[in-house]
């Protein structure tokens, strides 16, 4: 029996932004630009640039503004997270034509990052993605705490399932659904995400898993084999939720890669600019990169 394996896959690199929000140390601009120009370099053509979201919240983004001026392109899907009408009315004012949302299922982990219900944050971004869409936007929608969340524990699979279907009814172009604080395992990722391309066969579904139990790889494949060929990854594994205590990094981007095209996956990364996009961002992080491609790279 032959492994049921696509012949090409989509990463989305998050590191920009989902894995620099949590650094405390301010990582400054420039270094920031040219991560994102060397990342553009090795291959990526969709990326999280950067959110619009309040510095009191996630100072890491106080320089947003300036970052979408100077990092669009037009070979890429460069993507802001705008998380309210207020940072989609900045995404307006750029030349940026791709924006993601956010919702988590847990009610619980909603109100503890942006003080609403999960059903509240839908009726507020209701309107805004109609208008998006009308605009002819792009806009990707990030299911956060698809499988677990700190405080309630795990999510039935039939919430989740109902936040994408208020998404998909909403227009949106994509499903991000995340494992925010790495608890599944690869028969959950499986399950989930086999019911997902089922119910929603003419929707993007992108999966986003965490590495806090060293499970990240093993559920791409997971998801890989329901079906998923887009897969959000952080170059390095940065990254980590202010607003999830525990989360670690999210899935490297080069062990995803490696993983892959050994496989007989296209990517269409270079594992080598790859290397060297980390290298201009590491002197400036708070923590050591520690994925198993990069740890061996450096002792080759």
């Amino acid at each position: 029996m032959e492994l049921s394996l696509p012949k090409k896959v989509t990463i989305i690199e998050v590191g920009p932004r989902d894995g620099l929000q949590n650094e405390k140390s301010f990582v400054p601009t420039e270094v920031k630009k040219d991560f994102i120009f060397k990342l553009k370099m090795a291959g990526v053509k969709e990326m999280e640039l950067t959110s619009f979201v309040s510095p009191k919240w996630v100072p890491q983004m106080k320089d947003a503004g300036e970052i979408a001026a100077d990092c669009l392109d037009e070979h890429t899907r460069n993507i802001i997270l705008a998380p309210n009408q207020k940072g989609i009315s900045r995404v307006y004012d750029t030349d940026c034509r791709a924006v993601a949302v956010f919702v988590g299922v847990s009610n619980t982990f909603n109100l503890k990052n942006i003080n609403k219900t999960t059903a509240e944050s839908l009726e507020g971004l209701r309107p805004a993605i109609h208008e998006l869409k009308e605009k002819g936007y792009f806009v990707r929608a990030c299911i956060s705490t698809a499988f677990y969340c700190p405080y309630e524990g795990k999510i039935n699979e039939k919430d989740t399932l109902a936040l994408c279907r208020e998404f998909v009814g909403m227009g949106v172009d994509e499903l991000s659904v995340a494992d925010t604080i790495g608890m599944a395992v690869p028969s959950e990722a499986f399950s989930l995400f086999e019911k997902l391309t089922e119910a929603f066969p003419d929707i993007l579904i992108a999966s986003h898993f965490h590495d806090t139990r060293r499970l990240a790889t093993a559920n791409i494949f997971a998801a890989l084999q329901a079906g998923i060929t887009r897969f959000d990854t952080s170059a390095g594994g940065l990254g980590g939720c202010p607003f999830a205590p525990g989360a670690a990094g999210n899935a490297a981007t080069e062990d995803a890669v490696y993983m892959l095209e050994r496989m007989g996956i296209e990517t269409g990364i270079d594992l080598d600019q790859l290397l060297e996009a980390i290298e201009v961002v590491r002197p400036h992080l708070s923590r050591a990169i520690d994925s198993s491609f990069y740890r061996l790279s450096r002792q080759a």
